[in-house]
């Protein structure tokens, strides 16, 4: 874990609410000049504590009105294979999230898909003929009630 002061955690607290804020208002907020701030934040930067940053885009609006979430168990959890598979899911736009697991199911994805036609499609075309992959069990959302990016820095 990086070795982070006060002022660093209220910098990336900050960030994380507002990634689009000016050098100058982050400096005033954290009570830092301009000048140090920057330093302070292309260093958390360098360090790889900061690792982006993103819209937050809403999906719904721009015709993606489906998101699944896929468990995915593999036939062979050898590293080569498990190797594989997150490759191939990288080539995959619709799969936004990829968490490898522990237990019975070998990996959960995010997969997003504008309706549930062009989701089958996804499903029988791309996903389900992936390398090295034994079954899939999806669940489609129905709600989400919190989408919280990031980490509680409170």
């Amino acid at each position: 874990m990086a070795n982070l002061d006060e002022i660093d955690r209220r910098l990336l607290a900050e960030l994380q609410n507002e990634g689009r804020v000016t050098n100058v208002e982050l400096a005033q907020r954290v009570g830092l000049t301009a000048p140090p701030c920057l330093r302070r934040v292309r260093a958390l930067e360098e360090e790889g504590v900061i690792r982006g940053y993103h819209a937050d885009l809403n999906g719904a609006k721009l015709g993606f009105s489906i998101t699944v979430f896929a468990m995915v168990s593999l036939k062979s959890q050898a590293e080569s294979a498990l190797r594989e598979f997150e490759d191939a899911m990288h080539d995959l736009p619709e799969v936004r999230e990829v968490h490898m697991l522990n237990g019975e199911i070998d990996f959960i994805l995010k997969v997003v898909s504008r309706d549930l036609q062009s989701f089958q499609e996804f499903l029988t075309g791309k996903l389900t003929p992936a390398p090295n992959v034994e079954s899939v069990k999806t669940s489609l959302t129905i709600r989400t009630s919190k989408d919280e990016p990031g980490v509680p820095l409170g």
